[in-house]
């Protein structure tokens, strides 16, 4: 695809990432849930400038119960992936691992912390280290942490 302009690249993956995203919705998370290796979440977003839900499928090198791990990858692309841009601007996001969904909160992994997770990351998948190659930007890495409730006192 790397041949392709930029406007046809985005059609062929937005078109099969709704395909992707219509499978895996249908299945209940049964089908496709697994690319490389890795898990496959479905992360939806308030769109920036829209305010609509905005649902991305995208792996996750990292997933434990109460943190997910992200990157902002985009292939490679020069340019940041819309569902990042929407979540710096928005950091609640919702994330749907097969049939169940939860509330998360999102942020950018900084410094030793970037670090860390990325040798990890690199460690899990070694595609990230191919995209990485192909840009000059950092590809971020996103880290969600489950959006908990505070315990009512009272209960």
């Amino acid at each position: 695809m790397a041949q392709l302009p930029t406007d046809g690249r985005d059609a062929v993956i937005r078109f099969w990432s709704s395909l992707h995203e219509a499978t895996y919705r249908v299945s209940g998370g049964r089908a496709l849930n697994r690319v490389l290796g890795m898990p496959v979440v479905r992360v939806t977003t308030t769109g920036r400038r829209t305010g609509q839900l905005r649902s991305t499928m995208l792996t996750a090198p990292v997933v434990g119960n109460e943190r997910i791990v992200l990157v902002a990858s985009n292939g490679g692309d020069d340019r940041d992936p819309q569902w990042y841009l929407n979540l710096l601007a928005q950091p609640a996001v919702q994330v749907t691992q097969g049939h169940v969904g939860r509330e998360f909160e999102g942020r950018v992994a900084q410094g030793s912390e970037r670090s860390d997770l990325w040798r990890l990351i690199r460690t899990v998948t070694p595609i990230y280290e191919l995209y990485q190659r192909r840009t000059s930007r950092e590809l971020p890495v996103v880290v969600l942490e489950l959006d908990e409730p505070p315990a009512d006192p009272t209960a």
